[in-house]
């Protein structure tokens, strides 16, 4: 069988054995069209696709027209997933004896910094519920909770009574791979949860029989859809122009931490990082605020 032949086995293989989505089987094989097509253009037309003519040199040339014509390095770490999963398959298959993408490099993809929100953002948020209505107590108690320990949005709604302890004042979420950790809370964030469990939940026809802390007006375990809609929504009330979500509440908890001096390490375990890696794009924002301050200030900044 010649190259083509071949792609259209190993699309059938990803989706009958593998069982991969349809976009990602659609993107796959309009990657290995791209391929297929540049080696044709390479080789002449009259020239047969066979699977054994395809060197190493080859995918790297094409590779390289990929880049220039502005493939994103997402796209570009996709597309080598592509190449690679096919010559793998064709290696096993026995339709060639080396494959030729052992030594391809997978192209870096740039880690984007989280944005995040201003210290007085985040303040006039927190004070936009308000606090003479049930509902208003119970969300100013789920944000300030999320912002003041850093919670990631499924954790916040999955809490339970049981993972509160406001003598020490702390929470204990359960967080990825089910492993759960034990974060500090704010005093502000401990005194709108006591109102709110004092004064709102028991309000709830299941506040007796729900364990989880956080109930909506049902009387049901809070989602996490309907908590990122009401934070869109305060955010709106606060004048707050970027787009908001749970987890840029997240980000910016993370951030404004390392900016008043907390230590990395300590930043990661109350974020439930497994690798330092991931907390320190964070010391990037902060690094960036110090080198603002610097050039404001310095004389010869």
């Amino acid at each position: 069988m010649d190259l083509y032949a071949w792609i259209d086995v190993y699309l059938d293989h990803l989706r009958v054995e593998r069982g991969l989505a349809r976009n990602t089987l659609e993107s796959y094989a309009r990657d290995l069209r791209d391929l297929t097509a540049f080696l044709a253009k390479d080789a002449g037309e009259s020239a047969a696709l066979e699977p054994a003519s395809v060197d190493h040199a080859a995918l790297v040339d094409f590779l390289l027209h990929a880049g220039r014509r502005g493939l994103s390095a997402r796209s570009a770490a996709r597309q080598l997933s592509a190449i690679r999963g096919l010559f793998k398959f064709l290696t096993r298959e026995r339709a060639i004896t080396k494959d030729p993408t052992e030594l391809l490099d997978r192209p870096r993809l740039a880690k984007r910094l989280p944005r995040v929100l201003s210290v007085d953002e985040v303040d006039r948020l927190l004070a936009t519920p308000s606090l003479e209505t049930p509902r208003g107590i119970r969300d100013s108690a789920m944000i300030h909770l999320m912002y003041a320990s850093g919670l990631r949005v499924s954790e916040l709604c999955d809490l339970k009574l049981s993972d509160l302890d406001s003598k020490v004042g702390t929470v204990a979420p359960l967080g990825k791979g089910s492993k759960r950790r034990v974060v500090p809370v704010g005093q502000i964030a401990l005194e709108r949860l006591d109102a709110y469990l004092s004064l709102v939940r028991p309000l709830s026809s299941r506040a007796g029989v729900d364990p989880h802390m956080f109930l909506s007006p049902r009387g049901r375990r809070f989602s996490r859809q309907g908590f990122w809609k009401l934070l869109v929504r305060y955010a709106r009330a606060a004048g707050i122009t970027t787009p908001l979500s749970p987890h840029k509440l997240r980000h910016s908890f993370a951030t404004h931490l390392l900016r008043g001096g907390a230590d990395l390490r300590a930043v990661q375990v109350m974020l439930g990082h497994a690798d330092l890696g991931t907390t320190e794009i964070y010391t990037r924002i902060a690094q960036d605020h110090v080198r603002e301050a610097h050039e404001r200030a310095h004389p010869r900044g």
